[in-house]
């Protein structure tokens, strides 16, 4: 055929029959798209839900703070799917409500960043602080109190946020909730994160209402006595601070910390040593209070009434034991609630459980996704933040998948129930266990890599033991020594309650000591996160044959590390630490005193254990002198070069670094101290750069070198600190003002406050908990 019969016509058979092929094919997709609409009708509105999260997702990722306006956006979209829902257009509805809940968390997330005060601008001396005191918290080393309407200004108005005071380890004063302090302080903004891309407590603080931190440097001092205490002063505070003692001083040890969280939801007592061992065992669940505690508190009232119903013949021949009985335990669990703090596990769990009371009074069956669904977005409207913590990640997953794991082993659990003999009972309950344990441990796993870089392995062998000890034992007894604490009967069960924690913590201990019970491995970035998240959520959501497209974004997101270059350097939003990274290990130079919490931090980041300085190291691509470190990750590309102030032999000052010295060596000079003048021809990281823009990441590329600092990865937010502007003395250039922490003003320190500072004596900030 040549080039002319190509543009003759077709015969009319063959356009009438390629016509009718395509209208087939048409009526094909369309009556197959009809069946999976049709079967997932009662799946559809969960993904209203989603959409919601989206939204919010969104909004926290701008690099600049949107409008509140755009909630305006919500109510038009979701009006007309509303109508087209009632009109018999559900896919069309469905779609247009996708949108318009999408609109709405993207608004709602702007509408309550909007809604919070501003940053506080703290002083960078010690200064008299006077406030309520709204929360006690015991901690390893002594006692944490939260100040509420804190003054340390003559004449100023009180702050609009609170401020978290660490009280001396030997100050015998023993604050309570309502009453007023006075105190002696070194405060603090809240920590900007500690490389770009990593936690951002700034962001969780502004949320939730702190606006700094510190440590006494003197005695407390009450001003008010518990007589004349505050009549707003929150009672389930002052219950939560008393019953936290009292367990502390009747149940000793770990286990005493540990049954006080299990109280309060108050983690902060626990030693370091039984944290990790709960983590690195898979049960640090058990610590933060959420649908397991709050179902066995819920569930043992429940019980309970039932079984006083019943023992009054004339009620039980009248009323149902569960109409009676559901409405208590839902009051019983909404004062669990209140004694811990609204916490956002417990928030989702005392939701559910209320819809499931709902479902028992109306005779319905109230635990599925829907109920799942609406929990998820009350919490995301009461504190959207929380969307982005590992806690409120972990609990949802960890539910959706055994609500969805549920159903779907419900016709093989039931056939076993009605045809398995007498014996084989407790085997069905251990596999119940099993398949609970496993369901919840893989749902959890993509948070634990992506929040803290380890995979515990043999998480499922210590839930199975720990689990049902924490069920029959440890929650009974609590519930009983509360009941018994006014009577001043309650040591025995809390005696009780202390043993079964002991018996906790010795499998927690026994199961971490395995080989390779905790792997340290490099995190999930945070897109691999949000694909696994979604096929995690595609995979549960629906009920046909559609929900397996979920696996393959689930192990794209699982392996999304392996796509992810980390950085090759870190500079600490001090100069302090710097850090290099090669594939054959890491190197850590430290200039003076460094957080713990902020090595730690880096280390998890990069999926390493641990990481020597850099003589030491023996890396290939980095040596050392003693006024200088090359480092050369690719023998074709970049090279970075450290700077080193030469320290003087006796007293005085190190002369000063002078980019002129070094201009041009490099495509990249590095110095914890600042350095001097200008260069043009390589990038420079001095400590003026962290001061001004926070924490700095570099990666060293054949092509060239890219730097990006925390103040460019987060953007211009209301949480993020304006860079500081220069400001000198009388007679004294810019560069030589004394510099300060990335988020203060510059000022002078003085000697003793500032060696306190750098040695860590103030708490690390509150990294999030599973």
């Amino acid at each position: 055929m040549n080039a002319t019969d190509a543009t003759l016509p077709r015969p009319p058979a063959l356009r009438l029959a390629a016509m009718a092929g395509r209208l087939w094919l048409r009526r094909r997709a369309a009556a197959a798209l009809s069946a999976i609409l049709a079967a997932e009708a009662e799946r559809m509105p969960l993904w209203w839900a989603v959409a919601l999260g989206c939204g919010l997702v969104a909004y926290f990722c701008q690099a600049a703070e949107p409008s509140p306006l755009w909630l305006l956006l919500a109510p038009l979209l979701l009006a007309p799917a509303l109508w087209l829902g009632l009109r018999g257009h559900g896919g069309a509805g469905w779609l247009l409500g996708l949108a318009g809940m999408a609109a709405l968390g993207f608004g709602w997330g702007a509408w309550s960043a909007a809604r919070q005060p501003p940053p506080l601008s703290l002083p960078s001396r010690a200064v008299v602080v006077t406030g309520q005191v709204a929360a006690v918290e015991q901690l390893p080393g002594g006692l944490r109190v939260t100040l509420a309407g804190a003054v340390w200004e003559e004449g100023a108005a009180p702050a609009a946020r609170q401020i978290r005071v660490r009280l001396r380890a030997q100050d015998p004063l023993r604050p309570m909730p309502g009453e007023t302090l006075r105190l002696r302080a070194l405060l603090r903004p809240p920590p900007a994160p500690a490389y770009p891309g990593a936690w951002d407590f700034q962001r969780e603080a502004f949320f939730s209402g702190l606006g700094g931190s510190g440590f006494a440097i003197g005695p407390a001092e009450r001003l008010s006595p518990p007589a004349e205490q505050d009549a707003v002063a929150d009672p389930f505070a002052t219950l939560r601070a008393r019953l936290e003692r009292h367990v502390l001083d009747s149940i000793p040890g770990a286990a005493g910390a540990v049954s006080a969280a299990m109280f309060t939801g108050g983690q902060g007592a626990i030693p370091a040593e039984a944290m990790q061992a709960m983590r690195d065992s898979g049960l640090a669940h058990l610590l933060s209070v959420s649908g397991l505690h709050i179902a066995i508190v819920m569930g043992l009232g429940f019980t309970v009434v039932r079984l006083l119903v019943a023992l009054v013949p004339p009620l039980a021949l009248r009323v149902d034991g569960k109409r009676l009985a559901a409405p208590a335990s839902l009051a019983l669990g909404f004062g669990y609630l209140l004694l811990t703090g609204w916490q956002v596990p417990m928030l989702r769990s005392f939701g559910m459980a209320a819809l499931v009371t709902l479902g028992i009074l109306l005779g319905r069956r109230a635990l599925s996704l829907r109920a799942l669904a609406l929990a998820a977005v009350v919490v995301m409207l009461l504190a959207p933040q929380a969307l982005l913590g590992p806690s409120f990640q972990m609990s949802f997953a960890a539910v959706m998948v055994l609500i969805a794991g549920g159903e779907a082993l419900a016709p093989l659990l039931s056939r076993g129930r009605r045809l398995a003999p007498w014996w084989a009972r407790p085997l069905l309950l251990l596999f119940g266990l099993l398949a609970s344990s496993l369901l919840a441990g893989l749902a959890t796993l993509p948070f634990g890599l992506h929040h803290f870089g380890r995979l515990q392995l043999y998480g499922v062998a210590a839930n199975l033991v720990a689990v049902p000890l924490t069920s029959f034992l440890v929650m009974p007894a609590g519930m009983l020594a509360m009941l018994l604490w006014p009577l001043g009967l309650e040591q025995a069960p809390l005696h009780l309650m202390g043993w079964a924690v002991e018996g906790v913590l010795w499998v927690a201990r026994g199961v971490a000591s395995w080989p390779g019970a905790a792997m340290t491995t490099l995190p999930i970035p945070s897109w691999g996160l949000g694909v696994t998240a979604f096929g995690l959520v595609w995979l549960c959501l629906w009920r046909s044959g559609l929900r397996w497209l979920g696996v393959p974004l689930l192990a794209l997101g699982l392996g999304s590390a392996a796509w992810v270059r980390p950085p090759d350097i870190l500079v600490s939003a001090d100069a302090r630490l710097i850090g290099f990274r090669t594939e054959e290990g890491l190197a850590l130079h430290r200039s003076g005193s460094v957080s713990a919490f902020l090595r730690e931090s880096w280390l998890r980041g990069w999926g390493e254990e641990d990481a020597p300085a850099p003589e030491a190291a023996k890396l290939p691509g980095l040596s050392c002198t003693a006024r200088e470190c090359r480092f050369q990750p690719w023998p074709e590309g970049p090279a970075a070069l450290l700077l080193r102030p030469v320290k003087p032999q006796r007293g005085g000052q190190a002369a000063p670094l002078w980019a002129s010295a070094a201009c041009g060596r490099a495509a990249l000079l590095l110095a914890a101290e600042p350095i001097r003048g200008r260069c043009e021809a390589s990038a420079v990281i001095d400590r003026f750069s962290v001061w001004r823009d926070g924490a700095h990441a570099a990666w060293l590329r054949p092509g060239g070198v890219v730097v990006v600092s925390d103040r460019a990865w987060r953007g211009a937010r209301p949480w993020v600190p304006p860079r500081p502007a220069p400001r000198a003395a009388p007679g004294q250039a810019p560069e030589q003002t004394s510099v300060q922490t990335s988020g203060q003003a510059p000022g002078q320190v003085q000697a003793g406050e500032a060696a306190a500072l750098s040695s860590g004596a103030a708490d690390p900030p509150d990294a999030p908990e599973p």
